[in-house]
């Protein structure tokens, strides 16, 4: 090991926030995910009657249900309209993150030093889609001054720096359902590099409205087959699946340099120990054979982290529902060996559908919270494999496992690959 590879500056997670299918709070999503509820239903947000998909995943909303999303909580009434769903979904993960973080600096140097790079896949559709028929129906003057800014990606971030005064490096990530991942990644190398002392990262995400359901079934992507029984819907690996289920909400995590969050009595959750990348170079929509891209963007964060296989204990998969299953679990026995049998992988998209450009920061935060308690999540619906394979897959149930390291993927149209080492966080 180098000498610069040795001082390299530890990053850990000091806060977390999330808004899901399951609930609003990172920590409610985690129980009602351990004990193996579903957060997918018929789609209410529009009528998807015409449309083969009528299936999501999406927040539970108001003060009726618990963990609902009442949204002036989050975002002024004066403001909401002012932006997208999709940016009051971050705003509210992000603002839980920041506010279990602590970190809520007053000294210059400090807003200087603290940074924010939260994307998305897809930003603003349904502004896009309202917009496009407020000119289409001649009345182009009408539109809102607002309309850009609503929709732009990179305003979840905009507005949360606004919010608190974070003047360090502002960053939006759009890799598709990669996004999330890349932030966190991303996010932590700027702290590596000395750019910043605290970096609030994640990615949000709310695609289900007509257009984007629409445009998904235009593609044959989305699960037809189960709109009567939607909580069974989304089925990684079983060879019932028939498509994912999209889902919306917001995963962040405060992102801390070591000797920052210890100077300042920080709880730490976990560390980024490693973060690798690849391209397929290969297809627009479908994965590279065997999944060699992903094989690579995990060896990647292996070598990264500087561990070997045998020391994870836990794999959030990508796991969508979809052909590209089978591919991901041969690339993951491949990159495990002879350890494959000690593993545990699941797909917490059975769950809660999947969240794009969210997807890979929610799940960061699942294997944050698996290695705290000793809980890997379920894969629901897992009742015919199509193959066998040594890897537990957590079929129905959670487990009880202790964990030191995980590895979270995820995988994006375009054929962008990208992985994180997960690390129990140790002195």
């Amino acid at each position: 090991m180098s000498g610069a590879e040795s001082n390299r500056k530890r990053v850990v997670v000091t806060g977390i926030g999330m808004v899901s299918p399951l609930a609003v709070g990172a920590e409610l999503t985690w129980q009602r995910l351990i004990e193996a509820q579903s957060g997918i239903g018929r789609i209410t947000h529009f009528d998807p009657s015409d449309l083969p998909a009528q299936v999501a995943g999406q927040v539970p909303e108001g003060p009726t249900a618990e963990g609902g999303l009442t949204l002036s909580d989050w975002v002024p009434v004066k403001d909401q309209k002012k932006m997208d769903r999709f940016i009051h979904l971050g705003l509210a993960a992000a603002i839980q993150a920041v506010e279990d973080s602590g970190w809520m600096p007053e000294r210059e140097e400090d807003k200087c030093a603290t940074g924010v790079m939260i994307g998305s896949g897809i930003g603003g559709l349904q502004t896009i889609y309202e917009a496009s028929l407020t000119v289409a129906s001649g009345r182009a003057r009408r539109l809102s001054p607002f309309f850009i800014p609503s929709a732009l990606i990179n305003l979840t971030a905009g507005h949360l720096s606004i919010r608190y005064g974070f003047k360090g490096p502002n960053h939006s990530v759009v890799t598709a359902c990669a996004s999330g991942v890349h932030a966190i990644g991303d996010a932590s190398r700027l702290i590596q590099h000395g750019d910043a002392d605290v970096m609030i990262a994640g990615g949000a995400e709310a695609a289900i409205c007509s257009l984007g359901i629409a445009g998904f079934c235009s593609a044959r992507a989305l699960s037809t087959g189960f709109n009567d029984t939607p909580e069974k819907a989304s089925r990684p690996w079983d060879r019932d699946r028939d498509g994912f289920v999209m889902g919306e909400g917001a995963g962040v995590v405060v992102l801390e340099e070591y000797e920052h969050a210890k100077r300042r009595g920080a709880k730490i959750y976990g560390e980024i120990s490693g973060y690798g990348m690849s391209g397929d170079a290969y297809h627009i929509t479908a994965p590279a054979k065997e999944h060699a891209g992903a094989f690579r963007a995990m060896t990647a964060a292996l070598k990264d982290a500087r561990v070997t296989p045998d020391q994870i204990g836990y794999v959030n998969a990508h796991g969508t529902s979809t052909m590209a299953d089978e591919l991901e679990l041969g690339a993951v026995e491949r990159l495990f060996g002879d350890s494959a049998r000690n593993v545990a992988m699941s797909s917490t998209k059975s769950a809660i559908g999947h969240l794009l450009g969210a997807a890979g920061a929610v799940e960061a935060i699942f294997c944050l919270q698996a290695m705290r308690d000793g809980v890997v999540p379920p894969t629901l619906n897992l009742d015919n494999p199509e193959r066998e394979s040594v890897i537990d897959r957590v079929a129905h149930q959670a487990q009880e496992r202790s964990v030191d390291m995980a590895l979270s993927n995820s995988f994006g149209f375009g054929g962008t690959n990208a992985s994180l080492v997960l690390k129990r966080f140790e002195e």
